[in-house]
């Protein structure tokens, strides 16, 4: 089956995964992808069937939960994304991007994420209480008309468990609260083959004193089929820092169902950091799929947001409806 080798950009132990074929079978794999590509299929999991993941567990910490702030941020969500194509919550273009011949792609340049209404819809999971040092991946609120969803890597968790989101964090605070994650949806090409071109989950979380999350910090659209030269703003918690990061860059094009951007010290605990396009504000991938985000901290990938992602999170709404 070849070698194998795990990437740096997520806390856990890591969870093996194959790397690509040797090119002298490429075209064959990429043959069988293509006759899979509509044949993928879901899988829901709720707090209640399985544990929690035993490679999330924190450092031990017996700091408790901090209380939420009062102020909420305001959503300011592009409605204009939304593409009434597309299952709702969801901006939709092409089917399947072109690949656009490109020079070699400028490094960005990574600096401390600005606390304002777009940071606020990103945060960092926890396995229990929300404690310094204790989170293990990034996610962030997707829009959906149940307001409760989030979108993470799969690779960073497998149930639900113990885990709690906050966003906005910084500090050691969480300004918005802390927010239960209560199922995990994710593919069954995922969960049986850790197929790297489906590596995205989708989360449900509780509401907290009657509100939603996404009723308090807003959402980013879900968007699919974008060029692979897209612009976008990267997010990610590393585990060694408190604050979030950020980087703009063009994206690039790694394989046919996995992009590319070049963003210096997305570290481990960024996995499942959002990639929101400049253009619409639709989030179009997150650090995942190749090497589980990356071998190295300066080069980060995302499986490609297409129908896959688009059924998936059809599925998440109607479970968390």
């Amino acid at each position: 089956m070849g070698q194998h080798r795990a990437g740096q950009h997520a806390r856990r132990t890591p969870r093996r995964r194959i790397l690509r074929p040797a090119l002298a079978t490429a075209c064959a794999v990429l043959a069988v992808a293509a006759v899979l590509a509509g044949a993928h299929t879901l899988t829901s999991r709720a707090a209640a069937d399985a544990p929690a993941d035993s490679a999330l567990t924190a450092s031990a910490d017996p700091s408790t939960a901090l209380a939420p702030a009062a102020a909420p941020a305001t959503p300011d969500q592009d409605p204009a994304a939304v593409q009434a194509t597309a299952p709702a919550g969801t901006a939709s273009t092409a089917a399947a991007p072109a690949a656009t011949p490109t020079a070699a792609v400028k490094r960005g340049s990574t600096t401390d994420a600005p606390a304002d209404a777009e940071s606020a819809k990103v945060g960092a999971l926890f396995n229990g209480p929300v404690a310094a040092g204790r989170h293990f991946c990034t996610a962030s609120v997707v829009h959906s008309p149940t307001k409760n969803l989030l979108l993470t890597a799969a690779h960073c968790l497998s149930s639900s468990g113990n885990v709690t989101f906050a966003p906005g964090y910084r500090d050691g605070t969480a300004p918005y609260g802390s927010w239960q994650v209560t199922a995990v949806h994710t593919t069954t090409g995922w969960d049986q083959h850790r197929d790297e071109d489906e590596d995205f989950a989708i989360l449900e979380v509780a509401a907290d004193q009657g509100r939603q999350i996404e009723d308090v910090v807003g959402a980013h659209p879900l968007g699919t089929g974008e060029s692979f030269t897209a612009q976008v703003r990267l997010f990610g918690y590393p585990n060694a820092g408190e604050t979030p990061l950020t980087c703009v860059n063009a994206t690039s094009k790694e394989d046919t169902y996995q992009r590319a951007i070049d963003c210096p010290a997305y570290t481990g605990g960024t996995s499942g950091g959002p990639w929101i396009s400049t253009a619409t504000g639709a989030v179009i991938g997150l650090i995942g799929g190749h090497q589980e985000g990356g071998d190295t901290p300066d080069t980060s990938y995302s499986a490609l947001f297409d129908h896959t992602i688009t059924a998936l999170y059809a599925t998440a709404v109607a479970a968390a409806g």
